[in-house]
């Protein structure tokens, strides 16, 4: 019996997702993301607020906040998904829910924007990026700093929002310590 190719993606991302979720596996989460962070892109691109929030943060930063609120809803609410259809519903759930905050948010009294001017080149940030990246020596320094400087996320929503990489918000704000003295020092 031949299998579709939607059904041949599903069960790998479904199984990710569970050992993820059931057995606190990093490497099947970060996969999991990698297997639908285009689809993401695409859904943010599609967004009718997408302009005016990417004025505010970068798409990365809506892309990481939809899958750790995508998290949230299966570890910490206990949502079950049986299908890849409900996965992409919640998924997309949450992105919107992640665009919609911080529009939301930008209106208030008071409001921070994004660090980039408006109309900053996408390969200025980019390159700077890269160039952070090449000075850390390890997957985790570099995943705090995207989390903390790319997708400007405060330590205490990191641990809020990736329960499984950060366990409290101490030992954030020490690995953000050693990055910074790390950084300084080149």
């Amino acid at each position: 019996m031949r299998q579709d190719v939607g059904e041949r993606r599903e069960v790998p991302l479904l199984e990710l997702l569970r050992r993820a979720s059931a057995q606190g596996d990093l490497q099947a989460w970060a996969t999991f993301q990698q297997g639908l962070e285009e689809t993401v892109l695409i859904w943010l691109h599609d967004h009718p607020g997408s302009q005016a929030a990417c004025r505010l943060h970068g798409e990365r930063h809506f892309v990481a906040q939809a899958f750790e609120r995508f998290w949230h809803f299966v570890v910490q609410e206990q949502v079950t998904c049986e299908t890849l259809s409900e996965v992409l519903v919640y998924l997309r759930a949450s992105l919107n829910g992640a665009i919609l905050e911080t529009l939301r948010d930008s209106e208030r009294p008071g409001a921070v924007s994004s660090l980039w001017p408006d109309g900053e080149d996408s390969t200025v940030r980019n390159e700077l990026w890269s160039k952070l990246q090449a000075r850390l020596p390890n997957w985790w320094e570099q995943r705090l700093a995207y989390l903390l400087y790319h997708c400007g996320l405060k330590p205490a929503e990191i641990v809020r929002y990736c329960p499984l990489e950060w366990g409290n918000v101490q030992e954030v704000i020490r690995l953000r310590r050693i990055i910074l003295e790390r950084l300084m020092k080149d």
